[in-house]
């Protein structure tokens, strides 16, 4: 797409705090130099932050100090003037009640920062599920000159001669020792093989899903997203992204110059075709939205139903993230998607040129990997968009990690009306269920939990799993972690707590799920529904102070991205006021 390139030079953003003689700029660049910054630093070259999301209580990130050393010597090599700027930091693996909650809270702390600082551009240097979203949404609001640069992947992890996925093998581990085919002991051997290098999930988790999104996007540079966190070109890649970013600042290259319809059409496809995390939907939607592009859930439907999904990966597949960096990463996914008629070539990335320029010449160095068509996981990959009348305003489910054999299914509910319900009752014997009901849960949405908690994948019964059993209809208002899988129903809006249909569903109510149509509906009349609903009233915890208040009556559904309503299309000039 047709970008024109600013002159250059011209006075940057950020000499508003540090050119001139006067008392405010001496002001400004007095206290830097308390650094050892030289006066030369402050002659107009761009001033790049680092937004820098580590943290040690962020596993995912905790080396990411390290990688933005990388960042600095390219910008410094590029000509300009980097500062590490700390950024919030929520860890989708300790924060409570949920990561997900303060992913709109980062965004807005980030976007503050970006807004009220002398920066000219920025690096976005993440890693964990929510950080990415949420410095995305704040550079979308902000629209300066921005670059991801992420953390990448762990190591593969081994066990018993068998690889092991983060979080993929957490679930089916923990499920086998209910059934009694691993013991206690095991499990907890198998602890110390399942995070045995700095970085991210090795799945085709959130955190993978994100960096493929923000590389599908075009935000990140070609093959960002696969190579390991201690790979050596993990730091080349940061190194090269610093260089850039200071050539994006001359151009004056912004996130509204990439970031148009046909990107995020582009990053659908992708994700259909690496079998990419139910959460992508929630993050690209709320992206969008900081950006002013009008994304529906019937984008998603349109764009990716027709994707196979080719990357053989955990949780869909066999093989983790350092096998599908070896294979050749997400450019060779992209130069399927391209040949095969479904990727919009001329869309512009933060290189400065087409994603199609970028990957056209890539190799595919092992099919069995990233797959043809033909020998795909899936032929209809994506994520499925479902409504109906239990989800008037839609519901998700991903069929790469589904069983074929539930896609179409009539069942009798088991209901559990929250989390502390599921948990109380799950491993009662007494409980009247088997593997043909189909199991809800209710008040676990952008409200109810609050946050949207990743529990939507609920584990099976003992029961049930004695069977041989390991896969059950279950539907919610709640998320699931990107390693899950299983026939699981997300993100049913609205939501339980806003008083959607899922709010009224009783144990023993027969539900329909029929995936080739796309419908989901609960078996009783129109009248016997809006009757419930007439009658209903909220039982989820009601906040009245702080920011879980603030979440609570600001969130939007999850059909719109669970942003807060205030900041949804929060697009606007980066300009700071100087009150010295």
């Amino acid at each position: 797409m047709a970008f024109t390139k600013a002159t250059w030079p011209r006075k940057l953003r950020s000499q508003e705090w540090f050119g001139g003689t006067g008392r405010d700029q001496i002001y400004h660049r007095g206290w830097m130099k308390n650094q050892g910054f030289p006066h030369d630093l402050f002659d107009g070259r761009p001033v790049i932050g680092i937004m820098n999301t580590w943290s040690e209580l962020t596993p995912c990130n905790a080396h990411l100090n390290v990688l933005a050393e990388s960042v600095k010597r390219g910008v410094y090599e590029a000509g300009g003037f980097p500062v590490e700027v700390p950024a919030f930091s929520a860890s989708e693996s300790g924060f409570r009640p949920t990561a997900m909650m303060f992913r709109n809270l980062a965004a807005m702390s980030v976007e503050e920062q970006i807004r009220g600082q002398p920066m000219d551009g920025c690096v976005l240097l993440v890693g964990c599920d929510k950080t990415t979203p949420s410095l995305l949404m704040a550079a979308a609001s902000t629209d300066m000159p921005s670059i991801v640069v992420t953390g990448g992947p762990m190591l593969n992890g081994y066990y018993n001669g068998e690889r092991v996925g983060s979080g993929t093998h957490l679930w089916r581990f923990s499920e086998a020792v209910k059934a009694g085919e691993m013991t206690a002991e095991e499990f907890s051997e198998a602890e110390a093989s399942m995070s045995r290098s700095a970085g991210s999930c090795n799945t085709m988790g959130t955190a993978s899903t994100m960096a493929s999104m923000a590389e599908a996007l075009g935000m990140a540079l070609s093959g960002n997203a696969a190579i390991p966190a201690v790979d050596s070109r993990r730091r080349v890649m940061a190194q090269m992204s610093g260089r850039r970013i200071v050539d994006m600042v001359k151009d004056d290259l912004k996130p509204s110059d990439v970031l148009k319809k046909e990107a995020f059409e582009n990053a659908i496809r992708t994700n259909a075709a690496i079998g990419g995390s139910t959460n992508a939907v929630i993050h690209l939607l709320a992206i969008a939205g900081r950006v002013g592009i009008d994304l529906t859930l019937e984008d998603w439907d349109r764009c990716g139903r027709d994707v196979p999904t080719i990357v053989n990966l955990m949780p869909s597949g066999k093989y983790l993230m350092e096998e599908f960096f070896y294979a050749g990463g997400l450019p060779v996914v992209i130069k399927r998607l391209g040949e095969a008629g479904l990727l919009h070539k001329d869309a512009l990335t933060v290189s400065g040129e087409t994603m199609w320029d970028q990957v056209k010449d890539v190799t595919n160095h092992d099919e069995d990997v990233i797959r043809p068509a033909e020998k795909a996981l899936t032929q209809s990959g994506g994520i499925v968009v479902l409504k109906g009348n239990l989800a008037p305003k839609g519901a998700v489910l991903k069929p790469s990690a589904s069983s074929a054999h539930l896609l179409t299914h009539r069942g009798r509910a088991v209901v559990f009306e929250d989390i502390d319900d599921y948990k109380a009752k799950i491993n009662d014997e007494a409980l009247d269920i088997d593997e043909t009901c189909v199991m809800v849960m209710k008040n676990c949405g952008p409200k109810g939990y609050p946050g949207m908690a990743e529990v939507g994948n609920m584990g099976l019964p003992p029961k049930v799993l004695r069977k041989g059993i390991t896969d059950m209809v279950r539907i919610s208002d709640a998320r699931m972690s990107g390693t899950a899988y299983g026939t699981v129903v997300l993100h049913t809006s609205p939501e339980a707590a806003a008083g959607g249909p899922l709010a009224v569903v009783q144990t023993g109510d027969f539900i329909e799920l029929d995936v080739p149509n796309r419908r989901l509906h609960l078996d009783i009349s129109n009248a016997e529904l809006a009757d419930r609903l007439a009658a209903w009233q909220p039982k989820h915890e009601q906040y009245e102070s702080g920011y879980a208040w603030l979440h609570q009556q600001h969130v939007q559904g999850a059909d719109t991205g669970a942003d807060l309503d205030f900041l949804r299309g929060n697009r606007g000039k980066a300009v700071g006021r100087d009150s010295h």
